[in-house]
């Protein structure tokens, strides 16, 4: 005790005299000591479990360990992480980090992560983490544990999805446009016609596919003494079953059975419709993610794009845990099929296929609208192509899909969504809207009309009668202005709303009438076009007859020339009637959606009716020779758009009133590109329309046909332009038989 008392004694002088030392010398450094602390871990863990939210695989790759690293490569990284999100068929994954602890050389963490996946809902899992300290760095101890546990170890997951038959589609009174089924090919083999047979032969063709017999025999009369094979299109095998045994006895036919997604008629409404091809390399990520396999068919374009989900439904799915042989471990996960859905379009199919005649060797298109409604009765795209041939079983691919892609036609593009047109004098149904919206005009005001209008000092811009080598019109009132199409009234209208009200108010009205933006319709791809306020008087004359850089659609004309009939209502244009389950439930049906009011009174909108009726009625009418006749009540609007790349482009929109509670009033606008004139080549084909629509069929032959869809030729031999599917003849130029039409321009 006492030892111990002396040596607390001692220290305790030892204090003291260090203390007074360093008073005396003033202060001194106070020692440091170096302690080495090991950053947190939460922040690496965090930024880990982030990066796989991201997926950000490679930089996850470089925050693991070294020993990790030498276990796995970054490339067997990254892939080990997407597939195995593909198998699961990952959408996202959620991460939350539970704890942590930190020792000085080693951690460990616990985060819990949920995955979201396309086919198997939403799971869980707890997941233990350890880290290693690297140069004062926390890297991540990695193995497969550390995305589910159970593929600890060197286990992996495997998919295996069981689909069935994509659903159909039909047009609106049940009548099947696409379904999978068995089909045939047919085919020609020139040189093997039976003497006498011919006739016989492109007869039993021409009914199984639509095509005229003329066409047929268009596509191998120069090579008839080959043995090449000549594609003719392809039928169903209930098509063709009660005529089978008098086909096969036929000489020089082949026919090639494919089990396929096959599509009707060669292709109905095919643009509108769509087709299948294959998963491109770009979008199999995406894909795998929803639940497939990657090497399916999918929709490209359409309703088969638009309704993919509906149509495909979803495959029963099982997910396995297997070992590096390939042997299942345990099941990880399973999903019930949602059974795939059929479609019912607003499409009335006999209607549909006469509009695709209709356009046969010319270029343009067609869309039919119910007026009180927005339902498309018809979407017809010219030229067209046959779906079939996007399906590689089908002999007729090889032969023709090539040319199908290639042959500069643009045979995909929908042009009545996707093309985009100066409205040419169809837009002085607008012009005269904003007039007499405007109280500057009253539907009585008049007008000269001459050869010329020269309002413009030094400038100097004609009238469709020029070239026609007429009369001028003389004095009109603003509704005969209209049904004459007069271009002076109209140059002078564009003029005067510019000076007075603005160089926005007549483009606004024009927009208040739908265009310059999209329709809406949902079902297909379309653009917007385009209306520019005009930036000088020159621009404003321009803009009054609808040239300029104004470009529209058809569908946007057909949208607004609908509302003309139905009081005002923008409806938004739709192609679907329902979608219907498996046990017959319709899941959606159609509904009609009004978008928008036209910005016009109702005195607007009778006036500009008095004008559209007199188009067809009046003996002025642009249109009274060719739909003059007709007892149906019809209003419409001729248009002649001027193209710097061509011939001016042939409109005619217009809508008929029957008020008939079986034939609902439609309204129908046609677009003939470089066809010339509205009144000579755009009411042609909307009388066929109308025709087709009212009677049932046509009545009345073109002016350049010999017979319906057969183009008059100066030769004996009359061939129809070979539609999609048919081999062009070995000659280059326009096919045997096919007509340039080049009317001259007029309103």
């Amino acid at each position: 005790m006492k030892k111990n008392v002396k040596l607390l004694v001692l220290v305790l002088s030892l204090l003291i005299l260090t203390s007074c030392a360093k008073q005396a010398s003033g202060d001194l450094p106070t020692p440091q000591v170096l302690v080495s602390t090991a950053p947190e871990v939460d922040a690496t863990v965090e930024s880990f479990l982030s990066l796989w939210v991201n997926g950000e695989y490679d930089q996850m790759y470089q925050m693991v360990s070294s020993s990790s690293r030498q276990e796995i490569s970054d490339t067997d990284f990254v892939t080990f992480y997407e597939q195995t999100a593909s198998n699961a068929t990952l959408r996202s994954i959620e991460t939350q980090l539970l704890s942590s602890m930190k020792n000085p050389n080693s951690a460990t963490a616990k985060y819990r992560v949920v995955f979201n996946t396309s086919l198997f809902g939403s799971f869980e899992r707890e997941i233990d983490l350890t880290l290693a300290l690297e140069e004062n760095t926390w890297k991540v101890n990695w193995d497969p544990g550390l995305i589910l546990p159970e593929l600890a170890g060197g286990n992996r997951l495997q998919l295996e999805t069981i689909s069935a038959d994509r659903g159909s589609i039909y047009a609106r009174d049940g009548q099947l446009i696409v379904d999978q089924t068995t089909a045939y090919a047919l085919a020609i083999i020139p040189n093997e016609i039976e003497d006498g047979k011919e006739g016989v032969l492109l007869n039993y063709l021409s009914d199984l596919t639509g095509r005229t017999t003329e066409s047929i025999q268009a596509s191998y009369e120069d090579i008839r003494r080959t043995n090449w094979y000549v594609a003719v299109g392809e039928v169903s095998a209930n098509e063709i079953e009660e005529q089978w045994d008098a086909i096969t006895a036929l000489g020089g036919i082949r026919l090639s059975e494919f089990q396929s997604r096959y599509y009707y008629n060669g292709g109905i409404a095919s643009q509108a419709i769509g087709y299948l091809s294959s998963i491109n390399p770009e979008q199999v990520e995406d894909y795998r993610a929803l639940g497939y396999m990657g090497d399916e068919y999918i929709g490209q374009a359409g309703v088969e794009k638009y309704a993919e989900e509906a149509l495909a439904g979803k495959p029963a799915a099982s997910l396995y845990v297997v070992n590096e042989t390939n042997q299942i471990i345990s099941y990880l996960n399973q999903a019930d099929a949602k059974l795939p859905q059929d479609i019912t379009t607003t499409f009335d199919k006999d209607l549909q296929i006469e509009a695709q005649k209709a356009l046969l060797g010319l270029k343009g298109a067609i869309v039919v609208m119910e007026v009180e409604t927005g339902r498309i009765l018809a979407m017809a795209s010219s030229p067209g192509y046959d779906p079939n041939l996007f399906t590689p079983e089908n002999a007729n691919s090889a032969e023709l899909l090539d040319d199908l892609l290639n042959d500069g036609q643009q045979r995909l593009l929908n042009r009545v969504t996707q093309g985009s047109y100066p409205a040419g004098s169809i837009f002085k149904v607008i012009g005269m809207a904003a007039a007499l919206e405007s109280d500057l005009y009253t539907p009585d005001t008049t007008y000269f009309c001459g050869s010329y209008f020269e309002e413009l000092p030094g400038e100097k811009f004609k009238d469709w009668t020029v070239d026609k080598e007429l009369p001028p019109s003389g004095t009109l009132t603003l509704v005969q202005g209209l049904t004459r199409s007069c271009n002076p009234w109209f140059y002078h209208i564009g003029l005067d709303l510019f000076r007075q009200k603005g160089a926005d108010y007549l483009s606004n009205f024009a927009r208040g009438f739908g265009l310059g933006s999209a329709t809406g319709i949902d079902q297909v791809a379309e653009v917007a076009g385009q209306i520019v306020d005009p930036a000088s008087d020159g621009d404003a004359v321009q803009q009054g007859i609808g040239q300029g850089d104004m470009l529209v659609t058809p569908l946007q004309v057909v949208r607004f020339t609908a509302a003309l009939a139905n009081g005002g209502t923008l409806y938004r244009p739709q192609i679907i009637e329902r979608i219907t389950s498996s046990n017959g439930v319709d899941v959606y049906t159609f509904s009609p959606l009004a978008q928008s009011e036209l910005p016009v009174s109702r005195e607007t909108l009778d006036a500009i009716s008095d004008g559209m009726r007199g188009v067809v009625r009046s003996s002025i009418g642009t249109a009274n020779d060719e739909l003059g006749d007709l007892s149906i009540v019809l209003y419409g609007k001729t248009g002649t758009a001027e193209n710097p790349l061509g011939d001016s482009h042939a409109w005619f929109t217009g809508y008929s009133s029957t008020v008939r509670e079986d034939k609902p009033d439609i309204a129908v606008t046609v677009i003939i590109e470089n066809g010339g004139e509205g009144s000579a080549v755009g009411a042609p084909v909307f009388r066929r329309v109308i025709e087709t629509y009212y009677y049932g069929e046509p009545l009345k032959l073109y002016p350049w046909e010999s017979k319906f869809n057969v183009t008059r030729t100066p030769t004996p031999e009359f061939t129809e332009t070979p539609p999609p599917g048919a081999i062009p003849p070995a000659s280059s130029g326009s096919s045997p038989g096919q007509q340039v039409i080049t009317p001259t321009p007029s309103g």
